[in-house]
């Protein structure tokens, strides 16, 4: 389902963002692509391929959950734990050497830091992972909270997640901006009460994000990048880059 990305839901984005939080894979770094790989690696053992359908259905669910629809949608025997086991062996010998950043991500956090506005992660990934990827990053030591698919017993679309970061930045959910790239994703920042953005990805687009303030293009959409400072409270102190002209 196409979206229309010029659509911006007004009603809600009055309020204050006293805080950001922000999922990670095909977000800020465009790891779906590894993910798919890995699928794919596993699946070919056992005489299947992997799909962008079972990929939506797998996106930001933690760790068993995801798996056990990897064995439902292929009606696998595995045990889920070995199965998990042997996904995130494979994961973790590809990840350092593909992974990368999305597009402007350098940009956007540099713009959000000079801000003011406290921000964390809240990602469905696995901590060692997690663990592994931040410190490549210039910016991991900004960061109030980091929240990983361990630290919660409900993973996307279920609001836990959402709910938690809220209760790490001490604000009301209502008053926190959440950016997500998967409809799972957006479904639990809507849940939670958040002020929700969705920034597809080439593996999401056709994802519904239906109640969504804002679908935006890229990190770099000037409408991202107004909505924090007009709604933020701190319109007179974000320096650093201004926010690009759209195209």
């Amino acid at each position: 389902m196409t979206q229309n990305t010029d659509s911006v839901d007004t009603s809600t984005t009055q309020r204050n963002i006293l805080g950001v939080a922000l999922d990670m894979d095909g977000l800020l770094f465009d790891t779906e692509r590894i993910y798919y790989r890995v699928g794919d690696v596993v699946l070919q053992r056992r005489g299947f391929r992997f799909s962008n359908e079972l990929q939506s259905r797998m996106m930001g669910r933690v760790g068993l959950s995801a798996i056990a629809e990897m064995i439902a949608f292929h009606e696998l025997s595995d045990d889920p734990a070995e199965l998990l086991e042997e996904s995130n062996s494979v994961y973790g010998e590809l990840l350092l050497e593909h992974l990368r950043p999305m597009p402007s991500l350098d940009q956007w956090m540099e713009y959000l830091i000079n801000s003011g506005v406290p921000f964390g992660l809240a990602t469905s990934s696995q901590r060692q992972f997690v663990d592994m990827i931040l410190p490549t990053t210039h910016w991991h030591e900004q960061l109030a909270f980091v929240l990983t698919g361990d630290d919660v017993t409900n993973g996307k679309p279920h609001p836990e997640m959402y709910l938690k970061a809220a209760a790490a930045l001490a604000i009301p959910p209502g008053q926190m901006l959440v950016l997500e790239d998967s409809g799972n994703g957006a479904n639990a920042a809507i849940a939670a009460g958040a002020v929700t953005v969705a920034i597809p990805n080439e593996h999401t687009r056709d994802q519904a994000f239906d109640g969504t303030h804002l679908i935006a293009e890229s990190l770099s959409d000037p409408r991202l990048w107004d909505l924090l400072k007009k709604h933020s409270g701190q319109q007179t102190s974000v320096g650093g880059p201004t926010a690009p002209n759209r195209s």
